[in-house]
């Protein structure tokens, strides 16, 4: 790879939420400069206090070197403009699991970015292809979903959408395997790996709330007692956020006609009553600050 086409610059769109604050914390965190992007500046400056924690505790536990923290936070930038992501060399967007709001920000980064940028989409359930679409540069369009929380797990489903060039899908599993991460490669299909296991998954444990089987706690307790995960189904939906979790419904569920993966009513009552998990203050579980306590 010659200097002229290296990654250097990664521009985080959405980075005032979780999930990409945790992609621009994996950037920063291996010596990419991070310009952060988000519209709402409460939401950034939220996230990156959040970073700040979660670095000082990366030194606290000896993971992380004041050296390497100090250098992490000092290669972040935050912005409200998303001129700012111009000089990027590979922009991730991480924003609303809807295929309008993903195809309108990748018409405007076509507009901004050089036209040797790549752009990376963070859709969990959405085509790659149909993204890139909206881009007039598909060859240069790519799906990389991180897993939640990201600065934490190291999987990156990589795909490509069907025009993805194999010059932009090497630079991006380069990218990764760079920022200490695991790529799989998977197809453009809906859920890709993960949540086309995931989702219907935790739709199956909602159900089991919902029909009163058991408590949202002993529920999540018996999936990681028995099956080894370290977090429940109903704990992830809470952190991830309900709302977030029926958007997925939305989308998952039209293009594969699995019932399973149909939103829930729970669900959808709980996101009409403003129950979204850890960003409300409740949803299966409430929080108080960072603390969790039992079902709501």
């Amino acid at each position: 790879m010659n200097d002229q086409t290296a990654i250097r610059t990664v521009g985080v769109c959405g980075a005032g939420g979780t999930m990409g604050s945790g992609i621009a914390i994996v950037a920063a965190r291996a010596g990419f400069r991070t310009i952060c992007f988000d519209t709402r500046p409460e939401a950034l400056e939220r996230a990156f206090q959040d970073t700040v924690a979660f670095f000082n505790k990366s030194v606290e536990r000896g993971k992380m070197s004041r050296e390497a923290r100090d250098a992490a936070l000092g290669a972040m930038s935050r912005t409200g403009e998303l001129g700012a992501l111009a000089e990027c060399d590979l922009v991730i967007e991480a924003v609303f699991e809807d295929l309008a709001v993903k195809q309108a920000l990748f018409r405007e980064l076509d507009a901004i970015c050089s036209p040797l940028a790549i752009l990376a989409s963070n859709t969990s359930t959405l085509s790659i292809t149909e993204i890139a679409a909206a881009s007039k540069r598909p060859e240069r369009v790519v799906g990389m979903h991180f897993c939640l929380p990201a600065q934490l797990m190291k999987l990156i489903e990589i795909s490509p959408g069907l025009l993805t060039s194999e010059e932009t899908f090497r630079k991006v599993w380069a990218w990764a395997e760079t920022a200490g991460q695991i790529p799989v490669k998977t197809q453009d299909k809906p859920g890709f790996i993960l949540n086309a296991l995931l989702v219907p998954f935790n739709n199956d444990a909602i159900r089991l709330v919902e029909a009163k089987v058991a408590e949202p706690a002993d529920i999540d307790l018996a999936i990681k007692s028995a099956l080894g995960y370290k977090m429940g189904p109903l704990e992830l939906i809470d952190l991830v956020g309900l709302d977030t979790q029926l958007r997925l419904c939305e989308a998952f569920y039209p293009i594969t006609l699995d019932p399973r993966a149909a939103a829930p009513p729970l669900l959808r009552r709980m996101v009409a009553a403003g129950l979204l998990g850890r960003k409300s203050g409740q949803g299966f579980y409430r929080y108080e600050g960072r603390a969790m306590f039992g079902s709501a």
